[in-house]
């Protein structure tokens, strides 16, 4: 059944017959934003606009963060349908959507998911950034690094990427994990804090009293 809406939702992306077989993405996403992301790749990479697809999306989606007006409109459920369609379709041309990009707002407004544009266009990223062999690593840190530890943490995560992969690291602070660090890299995921450390300690005194 999800492969039969995917299937729909790629016919609706794409501008013709001949663009109905699916092309795959480097990565799955599940929910309803990976399926309408999915979608959106297959189509954009059989017109070789991946990467204009990306930057009007990136491009829209802070738009949408600035424009409190266009945001409303997006955002606003109860606008009719009809409006909706129709004021994508002016967004569309104002902003010279590639026919990808265009082709995916007026079906989610089409189909009632405007609210969705957002979680879908992060989901876009995520494939797009996986296309081009790029590593998502997650450094959580009670204080913050400085640049030459960054450099150092980027050289070692390198081990975990493969020929033709690159890290790219972001770093955040958390001062409840007291010390060390909780490292996310792709789908890998390592708790090395003292916070972690105390609390392991502490279950195995409670187990043994």
């Amino acid at each position: 059944m999800a492969s039969k809406n995917l299937s729909v939702i790629v016919r609706s992306l794409s501008t013709s017959a001949v663009q109905n077989q699916m092309v795959r993405p480097p990565i799955q996403i599940f929910g309803l934003e990976g399926r309408y992301a999915t979608a959106l790749y297959s189509a954009a990479s059989k017109m070789k606009q991946l990467e204009a697809v990306e930057s009007e999306l990136v491009k829209f989606q802070g738009s949408l963060k600035t424009d409190k007006k266009l945001n409303e409109f997006i955002a606003n459920p109860t606008i009719k349908k009809e409006v909706k369609i129709e004021g994508v379709k002016q967004i569309s041309t104002s902003l010279k959507f590639s026919p990808p990009t265009a082709n995916l707002v007026a079906l989610l407004a089409e189909n009632g998911r405007l609210r969705n544009l957002h979680s879908i266009i992060n989901a876009f990223k995520t494939i797009m950034s996986a296309h081009r062999g790029e590593i998502a690593c997650e450094v959580t840190t009670a204080k913050p690094l400085d640049d030459a530890t960054k450099q150092e943490l980027t050289a070692a995560l390198k081990a975990f990427a493969k020929k033709g992969e690159n890290i790219l690291l972001t770093t955040k602070v958390d001062p409840s994990i007291i010390g060390g660090m909780v490292v996310s890299v792709g789908d890998k995921y390592v708790d090395m804090s003292i916070a972690s450390k105390i609390k392991k300690y502490t279950e195995l005194i409670q187990a043994a009293v």
